[in-house]
């Protein structure tokens, strides 16, 4: 083997080798999503006196295997002019598990209940106001 090319497979191993196992390792971790998209009640950023009327409520009710998950927003619908858009519930691994849109014409105040069959673990609930962005809250099933 040329010496040229001893030194360029040698170096291709030896990055190999120390980028594969952060990957192996990175696998099992669950993804996060970027926290510069949502608000939360401990990191509000520029809207810290909306977290009262943002911040959504997440209430749990077991029956067997169901589950039913309640999410409210206490922030008031001014029609089209100030109202929450929707509410998003994602799973443990912040993956997609049901959405409800609100009609700020028809809906007087947003509350959305969702169903889940032998579920566990930490569900995520998203809030979006057409004012005020995305906010995250977290509870356990």
């Amino acid at each position: 083997m040329e010496r040229r090319n001893f030194i360029g497979l040698s170096l291709a191993s030896i990055g190999t080798a120390l980028v594969t196992p952060e990957l192996a390792l990175a696998k099992n971790v669950p993804a996060s999503p970027v926290s510069d998209i949502y608000y939360t009640k401990e990191s509000p950023g520029r809207w810290k006196e909306k977290v009262a009327g943002h911040l959504p409520s997440i209430g749990i009710e077991k029956t067997g295997s169901k589950i039913t998950i309640r999410v409210v927003t206490s922030h008031e619908m001014k029609g089209f002019e100030h109202y929450i858009v929707k509410h998003v519930l994602l799973d443990q691994n912040y993956k997609f598990l049901d959405e409800h849109l609100f009609n700020p014409d028809k809906d007087k105040a947003a509350i959305s209940t969702f169903t889940l069959d032998n579920y566990s673990g930490a569900v995520y609930a998203l809030s979006m106001c057409n004012k005020h962005d995305l906010w995250l809250n977290t509870a356990t099933v």
